[in-house]
């Protein structure tokens, strides 16, 4: 016998065992997975005709952790290329598209305001949006809290009007003579 051979044809202790095994939690997880998409159920609340058949637009909405940041931005160029100002109803948002509008609700005392995505962000995981300093001060948010985010289009007139109502009034030492 060859002694380059020799140890070989021997079994590592646990090998094999172990092959079997990640080959039955691969089968069973790939089973899982093929079993949920071959199969969704749709569930039908209570006094809702179940013929009614889902819309294929389906509305977009997010949930979660919102901050805000302010004064140590202030200045700085935003992804989208432009300089923050914090006193602009503006947000940094993950995944949304730059130029997008969205409307941000606290959904702790309900107050809601209309804002720009201009930058990426938030730094923390656990958060999906940061709010400029004006926006959060709309909302009634200080430091984080929950928030409800829905997209807008450019052309809905609520918006328009949402978006007339958020700006400053004119100073009053405007006079019109007569």
């Amino acid at each position: 016998m060859d002694e380059r051979n020799v140890g070989r044809d021997r079994a590592i202790p646990g090998k094999r065992k172990l092959g079997r095994m990640s080959a039955s939690v691969l089968a069973l997880s790939l089973g899982l997975s093929a079993s949920v998409v071959a199969s969704p159920t749709l569930k039908h609340a209570p006094g809702v005709d179940a013929s009614l058949k889902p819309s294929s637009k389906r509305l977009w909405f997010q949930i979660g952790k919102a901050s805000w940041y302010g004064n140590s931005f202030q200045g700085k160029k935003t992804a989208d290329g432009e300089r923050f100002d914090m006193n602009a109803l503006t947000c940094a948002h993950r995944t949304l598209p730059l130029g997008s509008w969205i409307r941000v609700t606290n959904l702790r005392n309900k107050r809601s305001a209309f804002v720009r995505v201009n930058d990426r962000g938030p730094g923390p995981v656990d958060r999906v949006i940061d709010l400029s300093y004006a926006a959060a001060h709309v909302l009634g948010l200080h430091g984080v809290g929950n928030v409800r985010i829905d997209p807008v289009s450019p052309n809905d007139p609520k918006l328009a009007e949402a978006l007339v109502n958020q700006l400053p009034l004119p100073s009053s030492s405007l006079t019109v003579n007569p």
